[in-house]
């Protein structure tokens, strides 16, 4: 289960720097792009094994030292960008720590073939139906 938001964002730093994009002078002077960095390795909430189902589920995200980058820049306001990274990093050790059911092999139905296979003779006699007499 994911801790409170409380105790993710104690082991999150934030960095900040301009950012491109749209903005006018404003990109030039601002520094609105924010950079959450969050420490996989010393988060005390989350127990070996979904330290390693993260660690596996998220290797393509992480760095060499197993820190986490989300980058927004999206808004012009710093703060609107520093909260867009917080959901992102809380929707993410969601969706990663989320196990998947396994599928059941299921059996057709008997009711569904035979419905199947009257509607395959149902066509085939239409068909049949409109070739001419005697051409076999």
């Amino acid at each position: 289960m994911l801790p409170a938001k409380e105790d993710i964002l104690k082991h999150a730093t934030f960095k900040t720097s301009r950012s491109g994009g749209k903005g006018g002078q404003n990109v030039n002077k601002v520094s609105s792009k924010v950079e959450l960095i969050f420490d996989l390795k010393n988060a005390f909430f989350f127990d070996d094994e979904e330290k390693a189902l993260l660690k596996i589920r998220l290797e393509n995200r992480l760095d060499t030292d197993g820190l986490l980058h989300i980058v927004s820049q999206e808004d012009r306001s710093q703060l609107l960008n520093k909260e867009k990274t917080i959901v992102k990093l809380i929707e993410l050790l969601k969706r990663s720590l989320q196990v998947k059911k396994t599928r059941k092999p299921t059996k057709i139905p008997r009711a569904v073939i035979q419905n199947r296979l009257k509607n395959k003779s149902v066509n085939a006699d239409k068909k049949a139906s409109r070739k001419k007499p005697g051409l076999d």
